[in-house]
Formats: structure tokens, sequence, C-alpha cells
């Protein structure tokens, strides 16, 4: 060991009590990521919380009204915040310093603390992100509910979802027989007192099938909004504007799988626990980035209305407007329950066509709505054009086209 004293206090009181073999150097055990990895935890949380909330000031304030899935998604906020603290308690422990600073300048009982604290953590972050999924669910749900075949595929996916995160739990619960927050660093050569009672899995192995199937889970749940723009029969400038709304969730993807290659680094590396401030970090972006972009299309009448200066309720009365005395064409502000799929996908596919029947009953009661200024037109408008033949028009048998502009969220 080269030297005698660090500017870190810890380091120091290792070093007079002996607990130091000759060989690491200071310099080496001073190395520390804390700060950079505490900074981008800070960071991703309240740009999180900053769209959370313009979600649902959105959704209460400009549309005025609220689902169930915002209020999962204020509750997904409130779990990251608690998994963030332990996360910070767990990087001022020292859990993210080189693997020799946990053997011998970590006391035993801050050792215990930091595996608990882990423990906790990860528990609280496997219910987060089933909350946010969850939310998420509900998200697409509510736009496209009377599709069949959307509606079963979302209850299917709850059903993984729940199958999925049941196992994920019970990883971390039961790592260890007896029960136990404690989590051994390794099986072999194992330098910490108090585990000799327990049998424990690596935990590398768990958080690796943890990752995998987490990873499995980001892709059905962004799937979702990738078939539903695929099924719609828009122009490519609205496909690639509905895209930018509901599709950013695949980033979500591309951090798990970095989230993947941290765990199985720490796991089989040398140094196992450099990587853990990192692996913090990523797991915070990934509830972060799951919240942040199933909230964008909240957030999006709240930027019309006070960024594009497109006021809400003259955009809906603008664009919806009401019969026109030369072209006959209506405007009318429905869900995406309501909107044209492509009619070979439709009628091939689903073998049925009562999934997009146009309920004419709902949409003279929204234009009523936006008679009297409460349109209830959010997120982003796709125009689609489809022709239909009404039950008045029967006897002259001519066909019409009307402009939908739809909703999507």
């Amino acid at each position: 060991m080269s030297g005698t004293t660090s500017t870190d206090p810890r380091i120091t009181a290792a070093i007079e009590a002996g607990r130091i073999p000759k060989g690491i150097s200071i310099a080496w055990l001073e190395q520390s990521r804390d700060k950079p990895a505490t900074g981008a935890i800070i960071f991703v949380t309240l740009l999180t919380g900053v769209f959370v909330l313009c979600r649902i000031a959105s959704r209460a304030f400009v549309l005025r009204r609220t689902g169930l899935d915002d209020w999962l998604a204020l509750l997904g906020l409130a779990l990251l915040i608690a998994f963030v603290v332990l996360d910070i308690q767990s990087i001022d422990i020292g859990s993210g310093r080189h693997y020799d600073y946990i053997i011998y300048v970590l006391t035993p009982e801050e050792v215990n603390r930091s595996e608990i604290v882990d423990f906790a953590a990860h528990i609280v972050y496997t219910v987060a992100l089933l909350i946010c999924r969850v939310s998420g669910l509900t998200f697409y749900h509510r736009i496209c509910s009377i599709h069949r075949g959307f509606r079963l595929a979302i209850q299917v996916l709850m059903g993984v979802l729940v199958a999925g995160f049941l196992p994920q739990l019970f990883l971390i619960i039961f790592h260890c027989t007896p029960v136990t927050g404690l989590w051994p660093y390794t099986k072999t050569n194992n330098w910490q007192e108090g585990i000799e009672d327990y049998d424990c899995l690596p935990w590398g192995l768990v958080y690796s099938v943890n990752s995998a199937v987490s990873l499995f889970c980001d892709f059905l749940l962004f799937g979702i909004p990738l078939a539903m723009i695929r099924m719609l029969d828009l122009p490519r400038k609205r496909r690639l504007q509905l895209a930018c709304i509901l599709l950013p969730g695949v980033l979500v993807t591309c951090i798990s799988i970095a989230r993947l290659v941290l765990v199985i680094e720490g796991q089989w590396n040398k140094d196992m626990s450099w990587t853990y401030n990192a692996l913090l970090a990523v797991e915070v972006s990934e509830i972060g980035a799951t919240l942040i972009s199933l909230s964008i299309p909240g957030i999006k009448p709240m930027w019309d209305k006070y960024i594009r200066r497109r006021g809400h309720d003259s955009s809906s009365g603008g664009r919806s407007g009401h019969s026109t005395k030369g072209g006959g064409t209506k405007g009318t502000s429905i869900t995406l329950n309501n909107l044209s799929l492509r009619p070979q996908h439709h009628l091939n596919k689903l073998g049925s066509t009562s999934d997009c029947t146009y309920n004419d009953t709902k949409s003279r009661s929204r234009d009523k709505d936006d008679d009297d200024g409460t349109a209830s037109t959010e997120g982003i408008m796709v125009r689609v054009d489809f022709d239909m033949t009404t039950e008045s028009e029967t006897n002259s048998q001519y066909r019409r086209s009307k402009a939908i502009e739809a909703q999507v969220v």
C-alpha cells in the first residue's frame, strides 16, 4: 500500500485499523463515480417529474378530465422518487466503488446495510416498472377499447405483465434461504461475515433473468402503438407525426438492453461493484423514460394551446366545423375507437366490419360539445378521409366523403 493518508475519512480509518493490504494504492481506493451517477439520477428524476406533472396539468386543466392511466403515472412517479432515495443512500454507503473498497474499507455493518438497501430498492424498482407499464396499457385501452383485436391484445398483455412481474418479485424476495435482505457478493472465498447460514442465488443471475423478462415486456408494450400506426390508413407525413408522439417508448427497450449488459458485466467481472452506479442510473432512466414516453401524448393539448398558440376550443371548432354548403363535408372529433382502419386489413384479418363502424350518435353528441365550446379533442390530430353511405342517403345511393379529425389520446 502506497501512502498513509487519504481525503476519504473512511479510507484513512481503514488504513489506521490495518485493513488495507499491501499492493492496493490509496489512489485506486479513492476513485469514485458517485457524483456523476448521483447527478444523472437527480436530473432524470426531475425531468420525469416535469413531464408527468405537465401531463396531469394538461389533462386536468386543459382537457378538464383525467383517466386511470394518469393517476397510475403519478403513482409511478412517486415510486420512482422512492427508488431514487434508496439509490442515493446506496451510493453514499459506497456500493458503487471498487470491489477492493467494499472488502477492505467498508465495515461489516456498512456492507450489510448496503445489501439491505439494494434489496429494498429493487423491490420498489420492480413494482414501479409494473405500475408504469399498466399505466401504458390503460392509456392504449382508452384510445382503442372498441377495437376488439386491440382490446384482446391489451388484455392478454396485461396477463403477461403480471405473469412476468411475479417471478421477478419472488426471485428478489426469495433469493436466499432462509429469506433475508442480505445478498453475499460471492459464494466462494466469501469475506463477508454472518452469512454462513444462508444459501443464496448469485445476484447477477437474478438480475439477468429479471432484466431479460423486463426487456421482453417492453417489446410487447411498445409494440402496441407500432401496430396501431401500421393499421391506420394515413399519409406518410401524418403517420410520421403520429409515430413521433406514440413511439418514443422504443428508446426504453434500448435502455433495457443497456441494463442487461451492465448486469452481466457486473456479475462476471472481477471488479464487480464498479458498474453498480451506472446500473442504478440506467434503472432510473428506464423508469423515467417509460413515464416520459407515456406522458408525451397527454402533454400535446397543453403544447398546442400555450406553445403553438392553437387554442383548444378554437382549434377543435375550426378544424371539425360543421356542414359546408358546397362540399357536403363535415368534420367530427372522435377517438381512435372510431378511426377508420385499412379496409383490406380489417376485412381479411379481423373478419368483421363492426369494429370500425362509425357511431353517428356519438358524433352528433360531440358536435354539440363543440358548439358549447367544450370540445373533447385532445392529442395529435390525424385527418382521415373515408367513404360512407348514411341511412338518410340510401335512396340516392351516392357516396359522401367525410373528414374526421381523430384523437389518439
